[in-house]
């Protein structure tokens, strides 16, 4: 006996996303669907999983293409299992501390300078003199990984 297909309105409703987003997905690579003899699009029950970990991944920032080549790694003759996708998890890690370790300095020094986008124009004078933190380059350099220079 065969897997019951949603409908676009079933995976719809099943996942959150607007039909639209199921559509843009499937244009982009990130899911793939069957046609009825009607042209209407059916979706297998594993698709849900894979709504799921695109919902997730974009909302952690990562990209479409990064996204994309993570999905290209599981199998397409079956059902990923635990193990594809632990696989699949682990090989993110790295991405995903790094993104908590700006969030974490985000967080902690917002208040205060982030080197040089300048929020902090008293501060500015003292760990940032002659606008040195351009030199790293463009964007709030003591935020996205450039040491601050420690005052004595």
């Amino acid at each position: 006996m065969s897997e019951p297909l949603l409908s676009i309105g079933e995976m719809a409703e099943r996942t959150g996303v607007a039909p639209s987003a199921l559509r843009f997905y499937e244009a982009e690579g990130l899911l793939s669907s069957t046609r009825t003899s009607g042209g209407q699009r059916r979706y297998r029950r594993s698709a849900l999983r894979r709504v799921a970990f695109v919902r997730v991944a974009q909302r952690v920032g990562l990209s479409l293409e990064e996204i994309r080549d993570a999905l290209a790694t599981l199998p397409a003759s079956r059902t990923p299992t635990k193990a594809d996708w632990a696989r699949l998890s682990a090989s993110w890690r790295p991405r995903l501390d790094e993104q908590i370790a700006v969030l974490e300095r985000l967080r902690d020094e917002l208040s205060s300078c982030i080197g040089c986008g300048c929020l902090s124009l008293r501060e500015c004078s003292l760990y940032n003199p002659s606008d040195w933190a351009a030199a790293n380059g463009p964007g709030p350099r003591y935020l996205l990984a450039d040491e601050r220079p420690r005052l004595a």
